[in-house]
């Protein structure tokens, strides 16, 4: 097997072709499948894979969401799609969101599921049981992983934002950027703009993993200017429902690829 690059410098390289800091979320909802398809698990891969011919010139990584393949029972599926996004688009990353986080030998078995299992290029991490839930994955020196730290979601706050103590997600950037690792990198919300300020200067050149912009309401501009690092980048601004599952007529391909460029026209690399 031909030797990787590192997850950072795979991200580098894509950032460098498409000039956009666009990942795109392959989060594939039944319900929500266009007329070309039937609305049944059958249809899934072959959807994914529509989508990744139709914005693969704008993304600069792919995100699938465990959750959706798994739900369907589709985890081969979800294998063969990134094994097709590898062998056709060998310079755009992979990064599966599962969100993983347990103790001992069950973190190492998550890795395997991650590393080996579907061959992704990073995986979301969940440090709330302890720093050795991360550890395993660690062990993986040429993959990526994000360490869940300020989440978009609305009901996130109570945990996350705890009183009286500094906020349990300064700690976990504070924690991550003294690895300096450039393959570990921070799950961060665009919905909470200050928050996403203050991470930024807790670890200054950490890798952030932006989710929220489009349906949950945040703007990639606002993303850009209160997310970047020094040198414009170190963010993969994560957009999924808002192009792939936003048009359900015939001609939806047109429409994704349309609304993919427009993204990514908001999330431009200035050229050096």
């Amino acid at each position: 097997m031909t030797a990787r690059n590192s997850f950072h410098t795979q991200v580098e390289i894509a950032w460098d072709q498409t000039r956009s800091l666009l990942c795109v979320g392959l989060d594939p909802r039944l319900d929500l499948l266009p007329a070309p398809f039937e609305k049944d698990r059958d249809s899934v891969l072959e959807f994914c894979k529509t989508i990744v011919d139709a914005t693969s010139g704008s993304a600069c990584a792919y995100k699938p969401n465990h959750a959706f393949y798994a739900a369907l029972g589709l985890e081969d599926e979800l294998a063969d799609l990134v094994e097709y996004i590898h062998n056709r688009y060998q310079d755009i990353p992979v990064i599966l969101d599962a969100k993983r986080g347990d103790i001992d030998s069950t973190a190492e078995h998550y890795a395997i599921e991650a590393f080996d299992r579907y061959d992704v290029d990073a995986v979301t991490v969940n440090p709330f049981l302890g720093w050795d839930t991360v550890e395993p994955f660690l062990a993986w020196e040429d993959r990526g992983i994000f360490v869940l730290c300020r989440t978009s979601n609305k009901g996130s706050a109570w945990l996350q934002t705890q009183p009286d103590i500094d906020p349990i997600y300064e700690q976990i950037a504070e924690r991550v950027d003294a690895l300096n690792n450039p393959n570990v990198g921070l799950v961060v919300g665009a919905t909470n703009l200050e928050e996403l300020r203050e991470i930024r200067d807790y670890a200054p050149d950490t890798l952030l993993l932006i989710p929220g912009v489009g349906i949950q309401g945040a703007k990639a501009e606002d993303v850009l200017e209160t997310g970047c690092a020094d040198d414009g980048r170190e963010v993969l601004i994560n957009v999924s429902r808002g192009i792939i599952h936003q048009d359900e007529s015939a001609e939806y391909l047109d429409s994704v690829t349309a609304k993919a460029q427009e993204y990514a026209s908001q999330m431009m690399i200035d050229a050096e």
